[in-house]
């Protein structure tokens, strides 16, 4: 079941991509980015009140509420400079380049977190660095 999610992520992500591109013509890139998490802040508030995710917010410990808040400053740091370049940039080499934190994420899971090494974790992460760098030069 969780890979349907991924997916849609994926679908909703390529989308995201292409609606950004549109609509940041003629726009200042923090302009944009602000506007963008504003619509989020909305959304994911009310789907968290809707369906109930709040109840337990008083049970969050300053260890989630720190590396959810380092995790909210790293997205939208994330998002500040994939607005910049695809203000600049074509989709088509700026999105590839944005999926690296897929490879990235393998290896700072590793060294971070403890997480094994496969060598298909590996090679699968060697293949997105290769494609990517096919898909921009």
């Amino acid at each position: 079941m969780w890979w349907i999610y991924a997916l849609l992520s994926a679908f909703f992500a390529a989308l995201t991509a292409i609606l950004a591109k549109v609509g940041i013509k003629g726009v200042n890139s923090d302009l944009a980015t602000a506007i963008r998490t504003s619509v989020i802040l909305f959304i994911t508030w009310g789907i968290a009140i809707f369906r109930g995710g709040t109840a337990t917010v008083t049970t969050l410990s300053k260890h989630n509420l720190l590396f959810l808040g380092l995790s909210g400053i790293a997205t939208g740091l994330s998002w500040v400079f994939y607005f910049k370049a695809l203000q600049i940039g074509k989709v088509s080499q700026v999105a590839p380049v944005d999926k690296l934190s897929v490879a990235l994420a393998i290896v700072l899971s590793v060294i971070f977190l403890g997480e094994s090494l496969t060598w298909k974790d590996a090679i699968g992460a060697a293949l997105i660095v290769v494609g990517t760098l096919i898909l921009i030069l």
